[in-house]
């Protein structure tokens, strides 16, 4: 019997021990260690935030589910992984620490054949002084800060009935933060709500953001064929904000939060203020942290982890300069090239490098977008790599079959941007592939007949089945794997 733990319950990890144990069955054991007793659909924290969905529609427990599918579940964070075992245990293990309140704080050693670290990101607000829900900014990057941003929210709509001018100032808090487009996103709904509220003529909404052009996503921009043109993210991005009265600022690394004040760097070099009365800054994220060591407890973490927490995988690392990036950079199978059982799922795994081209402002600060790995990208990830894993245990073979390149695959994005059966709207982008091949696709990077974008209600209209669709996924109900990821 083999046994194959996945650390993480995100959306990678949650379809990885999905596809393994529907593949595996009874045979083997599946275990997946996660700290949080919630799964939650990401992509609708947007919605939560603004007040249009309740914590409970975006979430729901996973022990139930866990144990409808005979999976083992232990809600507990990852501290350190053995890949060779130790003198107690001859095989890999991982150190667990409790969490949950009737085990809070003990410690166990969990074995493995198989190992996914899919543990996603370390929201890392500490990098900025004063960033985030213990300091002065609010976030939407999980279901509880959405729902503590919506309550803040709140207070400045309260403001502005009272006939108070109020200043919003959302986009990236961290000269390398990414998920701009989740930012983006709630600054379209944030406008949305003031205008349907007639409160426009009191709101002053500014979108701050890392990035060199605007559109471009932590995907080094992209053309898009929309109404039979080629069009630019940049001026699908500027046209979006301009419709909505969102004004920007671009090329800036939030460096300091201080109350009613952020403190940013320019990539010029120029230090610059800008005040407001709410902030939604996304952080920069960093690996989860975990330690590794050998069978001799000496500390092998670099050869586990890239210096950032994430972890190495079949990608290639040479530090070559922007002009000789290629697609073939990057990853296809997410195994580690020292384990050959140990893989990497979604944000967990480290990226070669950047999409989009690096910036550093004369003062030597970097600034520019991480890649993204978040949603679509994630749960392929995942289910591909639980896909290679039930292959090599059933068949044993080690040439795998499924694969899922960034370089290869194309995502489907649709940001909202107001939410309303009649008066929602939303943009959808879909571009392929992710990662641009200049080589396969010299004139634009991508395919131009696939990657294409529109604004409109119908585009709401999907973003909305889409939420009840994974959900329904997520849960297990009926035929869920024949769903995309």
């Amino acid at each position: 019997m083999a046994k194959v733990v996945v650390l993480g319950a995100g959306i990678s990890g949650h379809t990885a021990v999905a596809f393994l144990k529907k593949k595996l069955g009874k045979k083997h054991e599946v275990v997946m260690i996660s700290p949080n007793s919630y799964y939650q659909w990401v992509p609708s924290n947007i919605w939560v935030g603004i007040g249009r969905m309740t914590v409970d529609q975006v979430r729901f427990r996973l022990d139930k589910i866990y144990k409808k599918w005979d999976i083992v579940y232990k809600q507990a964070k990852a501290i350190s992984i053995n890949p060779e075992g130790d003198k107690e245990i001859q095989k890999g293990f991982v150190t667990i620490e409790y969490v949950a309140q009737e085990k809070l704080g003990q410690t166990e050693k969990v074995d493995f054949d198989y190992l996914v670290n899919a543990t996603g990101p370390k929201l890392n607000f500490e990098a900025v002084e004063g960033l985030g829900p213990n300091g002065h900014t609010v976030s939407v990057c999980s279901y509880d800060h959405a729902a503590h941003a919506w309550k803040e929210l709140q207070k400045s709509i309260s403001e502005m009935e009272k006939g108070n001018h109020q200043t919003f100032l959302i986009g990236t808090g961290h000269p390398m933060a990414t998920c701009q487009g989740a930012a983006f996103e709630y600054a379209l709904n944030v406008a949305f709500e003031v205008k349907k509220r007639k409160l426009a003529h009191l709101a002053d909404i500014i979108w701050i953001t890392n990035e060199y052009e605007l559109g471009d996503f932590g995907m080094g921009g992209a053309f898009i064929k929309r109404g039979g043109y080629v069009t630019p993210t940049k001026v699908f991005a500027e046209s979006i904000l301009a419709e909505y009265g969102i004004r920007w600022i671009k090329r800036a690394g939030v460096n300091k939060i201080e109350k009613g004040l952020a403190h940013y760097e320019t990539l010029n070099g120029e230090y610059k203020t800008q005040e407001f009365d709410f902030a939604m800054l996304i952080p920069s994220f960093a690996g989860a942290g975990i330690k590794a060591f050998d069978k001799n407890n000496s500390n092998i973490t670099n050869t586990l982890f890239k210096p950032s927490g994430f972890m190495t995988v079949d990608a290639d690392y040479s530090q070559k300069p922007f002009e000789q990036w290629k697609a073939s950079d990057w990853p296809e199978t997410y195994q580690n090239p020292t384990y050959n059982n140990i893989f990497a799922a979604g944000i967990a795994f480290a990226p070669p490098h950047s999409i989009s081209k690096p910036m550093t402002t004369p003062n030597g600060t970097a600034m520019f977008p991480a890649p993204p790995r978040t949603g679509m990208p994630s749960g392929v990830i995942g289910k591909v790599i639980a896909l290679n894993i039930v292959e090599n245990i059933k068949y044993g073979t080690t040439d795998y079959t499924h694969k899922a390149s960034m370089a290869r695959m194309a995502a489907a994005c649709i940001v909202s941007a107001g939410y309303g059966v009649r008066h929602g709207k939303a943009a959808t982008m879909t571009v392929s592939p992710i990662v641009p091949d200049w080589d396969k696709y010299p004139e634009w990077g991508r395919d131009i007949n696939a990657t294409v974008g529109e604004v409109g209600l119908a585009g709401h209209w999907i973003k909305l089945f889409l939420h009840y669709m994974f959900m329904h996924k997520a849960k297990g109900y009926p035929f869920w794997w024949l769903l995309p990821e």
